[in-house]
C-alpha cells in the first residue's frame, strides 16, 4: 500500500482520518494501513463524540464517518464493530462497547458475557463472530463501505494479554487460542477488521482518487 501523497500546493491536504476515539482500533487500523499516512482525532486536537443511534454496524459507522468528515473537511474512515454470539441471539452486537451499561470496562463486559454464557457449556453452543463495517465519507458526500467477519467461539475463561475488548474470550479453534493470545501481526492477518480493510481498500482507491493510494 503506497503512502498517501500530500498535495502541499493545495489548500486542502488529502489525508485520511481514522474517525475513532478508540485507541485499540486506531492502533490496528494504522498497523493494517502500514505505509499509509493517516491521522487520528488526537493528531488534530479534535474531541468529537458521535452518538451511535443506529441499529446496525453500517448505520453507526456511517454516522461517525459523516460527522468527522463534516467537522474536519477530511475524508474520514469510521469503524463500527462488535461481537455476535449465536446463543444470545446475536448479542451484544451493536451494543458491544456498551454491554451491561457504560460503567463497565472491557474486563467487566467480557466477564458479564461469560456469566450469560454459563447456560451454554457445549462448545457447539458457543459459536460467535467478530463483525466489522468500515465506512468512508468525504465532506462532499462521496462514500464507500465494506464488511468483514471472523468466526470463532466464546471461551470458558479469559486468556491472553494482547488485543482489547472481547479478545481474551474469543477462541479461534483453528489456532487453538484466543484472539488475545495472538501477536499483533498474527491478529492483523486474520481479524474481522483486517478483512474489512482488505475489502474496502479498492473502493477507497476508486471513490477517493485524491488520496493517491
Amino acid at each position: 500500500m503506497k503512502k498517501l501523497i500530500e498535495q502541499t500546493n493545495s489548500p486542502s491536504v488529502t489525508r485520511l482520518l481514522v474517525a475513532s476515539n478508540n485507541g485499540g482500533k486506531i492502533r490496528e487500523i494504522r498497523a493494517l494501513l502500514n505505509g499509509v499516512d493517516v491521522v487520528c482525532p488526537d493528531d488534530l486536537n479534535l474531541n468529537l463524540e458521535v452518538e451511535e443511534t443506529g441499529s446496525t454496524f453500517v448505520a453507526n459507522a456511517a454516522l461517525k464517518a459523516h460527522a468527522f468528515a463534516s467537522e474536519t473537511g477530511l475524508i474520514a474512515l469510521a469503524d463500527d464493530s462488535g461481537l455476535q454470539v449465536d446463543a444470545l441471539d446475536g448479542a451484544p452486537g451493536v451494543f458491544s462497547a456498551r454491554y451491561g451499561g457504560r460503567g463497565l470496562d472491557d474486563v467487566g463486559r467480557y466477564r458479564l458475557l461469560l456469566e450469560h454464557m454459563e447456560a451454554f457449556p457445549d462448545p457447539k453452543q458457543r459459536s460467535a463472530r467478530f463483525c466489522c463495517t468500515l465506512f468512508a465519507a468525504a465532506p462532499d458526500g462521496r462514500t464507500c463501505q465494506a464488511e468483514g467477519t471472523c468466526e470463532g467461539r466464546i471461551a470458558h475463561a479469559p486468556s491472553g494479554q494482547h488485543g482489547f475488548g472481547y479478545d481474551p474470550i474469543f477462541f479461534l479453534p483453528e489456532h487453538d487460542c484466543t484472539m488475545a493470545e495472538l501477536a499483533a501481526q498474527q491478529k492483523n492477518a486474520l481479524s474481522h477488521r483486517a478483512k474489512a480493510l482488505e475489502a474496502v481498500y479498492p473502493a477507497l482507491q476508486k471513490t477517493f482518487p485524491e488520496l493517491a493510494l
